[in-house]
């Protein structure tokens, strides 16, 4: 009897071990992701501010789920994922500050679980470096409380690479099979091209080492959150080549460009840069992305020398896929295309500086931890003065926008009404109306469809002060509003 218990105590042992419990070393190992996660989600909605208002990209996801404003137009290039995201919030509420709060706790919650997923590939200590930096750049600060896909691209990124990287140290459980499904369902749903992108390492690696498992779980994961873009293709487009085909047109054609210069421009604090012109931003803002390549380079030695080279050279080979069409394939910039790749690229960098600070070496390693935290801190310091300056740029924009309603309020333009010309997308939001073109990136409507809505609504053309209006509303009235030239339909 006393065997048979023995045994059966022996195999819980084993069951217990196997299974990874929750052990006070790895609470305690998890408490500083949490900590920073919190400080994360903080540091957004004391610098971003909850009342900043919608912004153009937001305006069109957002619109699409919410009962207090028309849909706009929605572009070939965009993913249904972010709608879906806020719609917890926009489907019922048109507060933009209750939105804010709870895309930034979502934020911070999703910062902790992707760091979670790297546990026994770096030490803790790396793991938080690697988040903070991450989490400081200006553009994941300004990003996170906002309903945008790339950041939840990069937080999908960090969760199927750290746990692919798992699967292949560790023996296969349920939980990182679900983690890899889920990160790259997470990447595909929220913008399918550049899941594909951050993905194609992983799915040569498991084909080459055959890890079926793997495979499967990693393709069914990208198919699984692709598939409603894949059926609005059809839908709406006529297949998904024509889809692709249109969005390449959109985004000004893809191909050979050089947009190298373009994203250094972009780290001034250019929300979208294009056309690009104008100078480079203080060499100050722009030496950490010279230094990136620099610090990953080590990394790899370090890794290398260590004999543990795949947690740093997958994550570098995902962020180069990642960040090559962005930086060689299209002509135009935005600093928050390149989030994923930064997201992949931290761990590794953080392992670096790690090194630097902890090599064994007399007077050398107080030198090198002192010149590291200079570095950093004034890394820090131009992240927020950047940050500081595109919030308050943005929160003036869009008070614009919010202004421009308030006099085409007055000028008895209200809902239900219909916009066209420039910025009638952001400005028939704030308005309440619809928003039309009849031609370029946002084309949906002909001039008989809005000549035949001044019939029976509200309409008005904008246009900067002093542009040519479009001929059909030519013979309308003019009003000046701000900067525009607003002419508002007769009423019959």
């Amino acid at each position: 009897m006393a065997d048979g218990a023995s045994a059966v105590l022996v195999q819980r042992r084993r069951r217990r071990q196997t299974a990874g419990p929750r052990t006070p070393g790895r609470v305690r190992g998890d408490r500083p992701l949490a900590v920073l996660a919190a400080v994360f989600t903080l540091a957004q909605l004391v610098l971003v501010r909850p009342v900043l208002g919608l912004g153009w990209d937001e305006i069109v996801y957002v619109s699409q789920v919410t009962s207090h404003h028309p849909a706009a137009f929605f572009s070939a290039p965009r993913s249904r994922g972010v709608s879906l995201l806020a719609a917890p919030v926009a489907s019922w509420s048109s507060s933009v500050p209750l939105l804010r709060v709870y895309l930034a706790l979502l934020s911070g919650l999703a910062l902790y679980l992707a760091l979670r997923a790297w546990r026994g590939l770096f030490p803790t200590r790396v793991l938080v470096v690697g988040g903070a930096l991450f989490a400081s750049l200006w553009m994941t600060l300004f990003y996170g409380p906002q309903a945008m896909p790339n950041y939840w691209v990069a937080i999908g990124a960090l969760i199927s690479v750290g746990c692919f990287l798992r699967l292949r140290a560790e023996r296969p459980c349920a939980r990182l099979l679900w983690g890899l499904a889920a990160g790259a369902a997470l990447m595909a749903w929220m913008r399918p091209t550049d899941a594909v992108h951050v993905a194609a390492p992983l799915l040569v690696l498991a084909l080459a080492r055959r890890h079926w498992r793997a495979l499967l779980v990693l393709a069914a994961g990208l198919a699984a959150g692709a598939v409603p873009w894949v059926i609005e293709a059809y839908v709406g487009y006529g297949g998904l080549a024509q889809r692709l085909a249109e969005a390449s047109r959109i985004q000004g054609g893809l191909g050979w460009q050089i947009a190298v210069d373009d994203q250094l421009r972009s780290l001034g604090g250019r929300a979208l840069c294009r056309p690009c012109t104008g100078s480079m931003p203080n060499p100050l803002v722009t030496l950490w992305w010279f230094a990136l390549p620099v610090l990953a380079g080590l990394a790899l030695v370090v890794a290398v020398r260590a004999r543990r080279p795949a947690p740093t050279l997958v994550p570098l080979a995902c962020a180069t896929t990642a960040a090559l069409p962005y930086l060689f394939m299209i002509g135009y910039a935005a600093p928050r295309f390149l989030q994923p790749a930064y997201a992949l690229l931290a761990l590794p960098v953080a392992d670096a500086l790690w090194h630097l600070v902890r090599t064994r070496g007399g007077a050398w390693r107080p030198v090198a931890a002192t010149i590291v935290a200079l570095c950093l801190a004034g890394h820090l310091a131009a992240q927020l003065a950047v940050l500081n300056g595109v919030v308050s740029r943005n929160t003036e924009s869009r008070r614009d926008w919010d202004r421009t309603a308030a006099a085409l309020h007055r000028l008895g333009v209200r809902a239900p009404c219909l916009l066209t010309g420039h910025e009638a997308i952001p400005i028939g939001y704030y308005t309440g109306c619809s928003s039309g073109a009849t031609s370029g990136n946002n084309e949906n409507i002909t001039v008989t469809d809005i000549l035949r809505s001044a019939r029976r609504i509200p309409v008005a053309h904008l246009a900067p002060a002093g542009g040519t209006p479009p001929r059909y509303a030519r013979s309308w009235p003019v009003h000046r509003i701000s900067d525009l030239d607003v002419r508002v339909a007769p009423r019959p």
